[in-house]
């Protein structure tokens, strides 16, 4: 894997996890070229031991044809893509992994099956996803929440979302994480009622309901990002133009904002998805290479972070 550019944000979450021990993972249904390689390099790299949970001839013929060494890899065979997941729950359930890895299966039928009521890894936390973006031209990660689990979250459900995202980047080093509640304008008014639960978040926070970061919404984008653009709109806030973190309105909204920031701006979106008893590290089978690497490097320090108990796991 090429050294990145010493100013590079991945390359900084490399450096964290440098002389920490690999954290054994299950890896669900690693059965195309690019799931089965993301993992045998986050092992490579010394983040992760794979266990990998799948269809072990498919594996195995997959590695072959890509030139990857299973050398003294573990592989619990199954049958499909739900026995698969499954398998990978209960390697997470019995304590042999300490992380939950998406191979090639959708995304639904890992999700499913963390969820399951009796034999899941559900807490009472809300499931949400995090992307960490890496976008050149903003001066830190910036983290979109959620994007890819909670289609339309209630009020309740995002005061989770934004719990789940504060705990990550305080695991990641920013001690009171800016929080830029987003909706298409920055007045609360009853036409758009994401701004009157951007308003409510606000009013949580203060309360102590919502811990452990700086909230402020609604704000729309642009004077989210931008300390001009909110000044201009006479905007008086500690968050705007130096968020961390971006709580959208909905499902749809964050989809389009990080694959638009992807696409357009040249970011790159790490993933992980959090509430459970472990993180779960959530790639697209578009995602580059240095993406899956990112998100193995952001689950391996929350797990140390775990296994310290500088961050409890919710009940």
């Amino acid at each position: 894997m090429p050294t990145p550019p010493s100013d590079d944000k991945y390359a900084r979450l490399l450096a964290r996890c440098e002389g920490l021990p690999p954290i054994p993972t299950a890896v669900a249904h690693p059965c195309d070229a690019s799931s089965l390689d993301g993992a045998l390099e986050a092992a490579r790299l010394g983040l992760i031991v794979p266990i990998l949970c799948g269809p072990a001839a498919r594996i195995r013929a997959v590695a072959q044809e890509q030139g990857l060494a299973l050398d003294n890899v573990e592989i619990i065979d199954a049958p499909h893509s739900h026995a698969s997941a499954e398998s990978a729950v209960e390697a997470v359930r019995t304590g042999r992994a300490e992380l939950l890895m998406k191979g090639s299966l959708h995304s639904d039928e890992i999700l499913h099956a963390v969820a399951r009521s009796a034999s899941g890894l559900r807490t009472g936390r809300r499931l949400s996803h995090v992307f960490a973006m890496d976008v050149p031209n903003y001066h830190k990660p910036l983290f979109i929440t959620d994007a890819a689990v909670n289609i339309f979250p209630t009020l309740i459900e995002k005061a989770d979302i934004v719990r789940n995202a504060i705990d990550l980047v305080r695991v990641l080093g920013v001690e009171r994480p800016k929080v830029a509640i987003l909706s298409a304008v920055e007045t609360v008014t009853d036409k758009i009622p994401s701004t009157i639960e951007a308003a409510a978040l606000c009013k949580m926070s203060e309360r102590g309901q919502i811990e452990g970061g700086l909230l402020d919404g609604p704000l729309a984008f642009d004077n989210a990002i931008s300390k001009a653009a909110a000044e201009t709109k006479g905007i008086r806030s500690e968050v705007a133009g130096d968020p961390d973190i971006l709580l959208v309105p909905d499902l749809e909204a964050g989809n389009m904002l990080a694959k638009q920031l992807t696409f357009l701006a040249g970011a790159e979106a790490a993933g992980i998805v959090l509430g459970a008893r472990v993180p779960i590290i959530l790639t697209s089978r578009a995602d580059s290479v240095r993406a899956r690497i990112g998100s193995c490097a952001i689950a391996v320090l929350l797990a140390h972070s775990r296994r310290t108990a500088q961050v409890a796991v919710p009940a």
